[in-house]
């Protein structure tokens, strides 16, 4: 008998150890321990626990009723469990079973130690009264110390693996465009943000060099990868570089990015990798653009008003002349117009300023527009005759409730771009009613608005070629109407009228 015994010893710890070796799912390699160990012991059922922060946890159980087996679970679970050494453990165990088994059965507990720390337990139950002999314990101390190791293993690697799903999901969860470099500079891997940005699945690119991915399209504001490595980069762990341009895609126009690289050196120092995260700067571009056109429009239309009234009034100040009463007065009805002008464009940039900061607030109260638009048509109609200024309302045009100073801002703007960019003829200021709102129209006989600038008529400080050359302005009229018409729960339009020229649509809510 003593042969075959040792025989099937063998052969239990020569399973476990290819289970050590095999079997990395931790689920699977519990059940198949607690199987191995039942048999060995010749046991009736049995349960493997880990130990966790919160306590100790049934991670795999055979042949024990579900009763029993519901009433252990939250044992274990409690707090105070987590505090139990393996002798104590034993002992509740023993105890619960003979109890449940109306002293039927016997049980033993091994643990499970792995680099000197304990992380689960065996529990071992068998039917006959015969008491387990230190052989017994010595076997399963010895599969169980195998055991512990195959369950240390599998733990890493779930470990591991976790860690790496959660690396998938942070770098495909990233706004930006992220790229993995190997020591060599080629790509190991992107994230999804880079392969929309860059416009080509990654299995296009994937395993490529990186100067045949990352191609400037002119040269671009710092020194490229490829230039600081030959430099010596990175000399520092933290040694971050960062570089500027436009990034040829596969699909044209280039688009602006900046890229920062930040290397990933092993303990030796040795370069592991290289991070890349690539950024779209598209909107910074543009504000940057934005900004250089307001310093631009601005300076200038600032300028023409502040000489010209310093020219009159240094004029008028002069005491080598004699001016007569009507040249003093032009020379001041310049001087105010002017001013107005200044006045006019220093309140567009409040207001401007005033929507970036966090829209506009209609005061609002009951608005006749048919009314409104006549007055301001009477202010705005000269006496040389170049322009017709119609007012074309239906009779019983609603009254709308809304701001009358800033809808009258709306169609000050509308009209005076009219008369600016239509040399002469009729500007027509009307209105249409539907059930819900109502619309307001300006129409002029100009040469209308090119097609290629209406997308953009409505951006601030957008003028076309043709208006900075031959109009003032600060590019914020369409811009605030804009605004101001949305704040009222409207919108606003171009009716395209080619030949016919322009004519801008707005609509206002009734109620």
């Amino acid at each position: 008998m003593l042969p075959d015994f040792r025989v099937r010893q063998r052969d239990y710890l020569l399973e476990i150890a290819r289970a050590l070796t095999q079997e990395l799912d931790l689920d699977k390699l519990l059940a198949r321990i607690l199987r191995i160990s039942i048999e060995m012991l010749a046991g009736q059922a049995g349960l493997l626990a880990l130990k966790e922060t919160g306590g100790w946890r049934v991670a795999a159980a055979h042949g024990i009723p579900a009763a029993f087996l519901s009433y252990l679970e939250p044992l274990l679970a409690e707090e105070k469990a987590a505090e139990l050494d393996l002798v104590e453990l034993n002992r509740m165990l023993k105890n619960l079973t003979y109890t449940a088994s109306m002293g039927l059965l016997n049980g033993v507990g091994i643990p499970l130690a792995a680099h000197g720390r304990v992380i689960g337990v065996i529990f071992i139950f068998r039917s006959y009264p015969d008491l387990f002999s230190a052989n017994d314990k010595n076997l399963l101390q010895s599969f169980a110390d195998q055991a512990a190791i195959a369950v240390y293993n599998a733990q890493l690697y779930g470990q591991v693996s976790y860690e790496k799903q959660r690396l998938d999901a942070l770098l495909d969860s990233a706004a930006d465009g992220m790229i993995i470099l190997d020591a060599n500079r080629n790509v190991e891997r992107c994230n999804n943000a880079f392969e929309k940005l860059y416009g080509q699945p990654r299995a296009g690119f994937q395993g490529k060099a990186h100067a045949d991915v990352i191609r400037w399209a002119r040269r671009p504001e710092g020194l490229t990868l490829e230039e600081a490595v030959s430099g010596g980069w990175p000399l520092t762990p933290n040694a971050y570089l960062y570089v500027e341009g436009d990034l040829e895609r596969a699909d044209p126009p280039a688009l602006p990015v900046g890229i920062t690289y930040a290397p990933l050196l092993a303990p030796d120092g040795a370069l592991r990798n290289i991070i890349a995260t690539v950024r779209d700067i598209t909107r910074f571009r543009n504000a940057d653009q934005i900004k250089n056109t307001f310093v631009s429009i601005v300076s200038h239309e600032l300028k023409t008003p502040v000489a010209l009234i310093k020219g009159y009034v240094s004029t008028l100040r002069r005491e080598d002349a004699k001016w007569d009463k009507a040249t003093v007065q032009d020379s001041l009805k310049v001087i105010e117009d002017e001013a107005d002008h200044l006045a006019a464009m220093i309140e567009d940039l409040l207001d401007a300023s005033r929507l970036q900061a966090g829209g506009l607030t209609p005061n609002l109260a009951d608005v006749n527009l048919p009314a409104l638009a006549e007055r301001l048509a009477e202010r705005f109609r000269t006496p040389d005759r170049r322009h017709t200024l119609v007012v074309d309302f239906p009779a019983k045009f609603p009254v709308i409730l809304a701001d009358e100073n800033r809808v009258g801002q709306v169609l000050s703007n509308l009209i005076s771009n009219a008369l600016k960019y239509a040399p002469r003829g009729e500007v027509r200021i009307g209105g249409q009613v539907r059930p819900g709102q109502v619309i307001v129209t300006v129409s002029d006989e100009g040469p209308g608005i090119d097609p290629a600038d209406i997308p953009y008529v409505f951006d601030r400080f957008y003028r076309s070629d043709q208006a900075v050359r031959k109009t003032k302005g600060a590019g914020l009229g369409l811009y605030l109407a804009k605004a101001i018409v949305e704040a009222h729960g409207g919108r606003i339009w171009l009716d395209p009228q080619p030949g016919s020229g322009a004519r801008v649509c707005f609509s206002l809510p009734r109620k």
